[in-house]
């Protein structure tokens, strides 16, 4: 056993949490953390050497640390060492290999899109290729597990892939350098109108403020005046990446964010530099339910200052800020060690009753009213404490971020659901443009404004859908479809216009059907009102 374990993996908190949550709290007298650790160790020595059956000790281990860590609070976690690499590549913001973005279609291994500067790009492949050899294997039937294992790999490397192109009669053979791929954390980033700009961000990595700097400066090239800031989903991330953002839309001296812990180094207080470039920008930011952690930092700070409005549906609700420990043999755990704070003193994070199951199902059974809540209405009958914007509304704490306005998604029905769930737009979609993908290229262009108003998905196209559909045992009934009818051609053709033009192509089309971006494209007037009254203010 000793050569699996260090007693400094064992750290105090998850022995007295594990025994806790074993029930054993009459065993805790309260002694020091050296004397729990010890007391953790005996038994697990103990049980090493007698149970009746063999004991795999890691197993035991990791097993009592999660169960430690979900006593403290939902968000403190334990990361194995083989979950580490992924999480760290995620909110690195890079990993190595060969740089496509795929799907696993009906056993084929579909190139949904080359990743933007990666060796894939740049020898040529395309969305919509079919990769159906890897070095000397074939790639049909693959699992995805099986691509990150292939595909991947150390930069320099390479690897032979054998593909099959639509309206080519035989395959392409190409041999792939891996590289240092980037992955992208702002989804999409253009222009709506000749001068609003979208932009949707769906994480807050390491590379985040660079990738929303970069967007947001070609938009303001473009003539960009207004901007719609999308952080619907938006998990969160780093915080110091939230600050800077909301640092480039918030006039000097404005406290953006702050956080406090039970130990003094771990109390922050963030501060607008003055530096920011688009705080003459009109602002509206959307949020839903899961927007959380870094994205409610950065809509919590532009509500309190009446820097512009805050559209959607109210947020997650998680103000606790997380430190990440990693331990010897690879592995990590994460802990909250402060609380944040928006600017006028909300703690934003909801009540936790110590149900992770619970927790969760809370945020989507929430009954909002929706309409114009600039005075915030809509949380005054709670017992959630009061605060103060800059321009004196009130707003509240203890339960996410609800907006100045809101608006809830359209609930797609149970069939749509499916049809999503089992890939049938996807899969309609890479048919189609098999079979027309080069007259669509010739058609359009680079021009996916023009697809977005002149495309339709007609009859032909929906009969396939239900045809995919029924192959797939999804029960066709006649009401639900008619009901997402309306979406139902949207999707199809989001997912067409994304295997010609990436994410902004699915963006395009499916904003024109999105009830809460028309709605914040309608208050940008309300918006400027009152940021206006913000210069002046401390």
């Amino acid at each position: 056993m000793r050569r699996k374990f260090s007693m400094g993996t064992l750290t105090g908190a998850v022995l007295v949490s594990l025994l806790a949550g074993a029930g054993l709290n009459s065993l805790i007298s309260g002694d020091s953390v050296r004397d729990q650790v010890t007391k953790f160790y005996d038994v697990l020595n103990t049980t090493y050497k007698f149970y009746v059956d063999d004991v795999d000790t890691q197993k035991l281990t990791e097993s009592a640390i999660e169960a430690v860590l979900e006593d403290l609070d939902p968000h403190s976690v334990y990361i194995s060492a083989r979950q580490l690499s992924r999480v760290n590549e995620e909110f690195q913001g890079a990993f190595e290999g060969i740089g496509i973005e795929y799907q696993i279609l009906s056993d084929t291994l579909l190139v949904v899109a080359p990743i933007a500067g990666g060796p894939s790009e740049a020898l040529g492949i395309q969305s919509g290729d079919r990769i159906v050899r890897i070095e000397d294997s074939s790639a049909i039937g693959i699992t995805s597990e099986m691509v990150q294992r292939k595909l991947r790999g150390p930069k320099g490397t390479k690897v032979d892939v054998t593909i099959i192109r639509a309206g080519m009669r035989e395959p392409l053979e190409f041999t792939i350098t891996r590289d240092k791929i980037p992955i992208y954390t702002v989804d999409a980033s253009f222009m709506v109108s000749p001068k609003v700009g979208y932009i949707n961000v769906n994480r807050f990595a390491a590379t985040t403020y660079t990738e929303f700097l970069d967007g947001v400066t070609a938009l303001r090239e473009a003539g960009m005046e207004r901007l719609v800031l999308d952080l619907r989903g938006n998990a969160g991330g780093y915080l110091e990446q939230a600050f800077r953002m909301a640092d480039e839309l918030m006039p000097g001296g404005r406290k953006i964010v702050y956080t406090k812990g039970r130990r003094s180094e771990c109390d922050e207080e963030y501060v607008s530099s003055g530096s920011g470039r688009f705080t003459d920008v009109g602002l509206v930011i959307l949020v839903n339910q899961g927007s959380a952690s870094a994205s409610e930092i950065v809509a919590g700070a532009v509500q309190d200052w009446d820097r512009g409005l805050v559209v959607g549906e109210t947020t997650f609700g998680k103000g606790l800020v997380q430190r990440q420990f990693d331990l010897k043999d690879g592995s990590a755990f994460r802990i909250t060690t402060a609380r944040y704070y928006t600017p006028s003193g909300r703690l934003i994070q909801r009540p936790y009753d110590g149900d992770p199951l619970q927790y969760h199902r809370d945020v989507f059974a929430r009954d909002e009213q929706e309409g114009e809540n600039l005075d915030h209405r809509a949380e005054s009958d709670s017992l959630r404490p009061v605060y103060k914007t800059a321009g004196g509304r009130p707003v509240y704490g203890g339960g996410g971020v609800t907006p100045d306005y809101i608006m809830k998604a359209d609930r797609l029905n149970e069939y749509t659901v499916m049809l999503r769930s089992r890939q049938v737009f996807h899969e309609v979609a890479f048919r189609y443009l098999d079979q027309h993908g080069a007259q669509l290229k010739d058609r359009y262009g680079a021009d996916v404004v023009r697809f977005v108003h002149e495309f339709t998905v007609g009859e032909d196209l929906l009969a396939e859908i239900k045809d995919l559909a029924g192959s797939k045992e999804i029960e066709f009934k006649e009401d639900l479809y008619t009901e997402d009818l309306t979406y139902i051609k949207a999707y199809a053709k989001a997912y067409i216009a994304r295997g010609l033009w990436g994410n902004e192509g699915s963006s395009r089309v499916m904003l024109e059907e999105d009830l809460q971006f028309q709605k914040a494209l309608s208050l940008f007037p309300e918006a400027e009102k009152i940021a206006n009254n913000l210069s002046g203010l401390r």
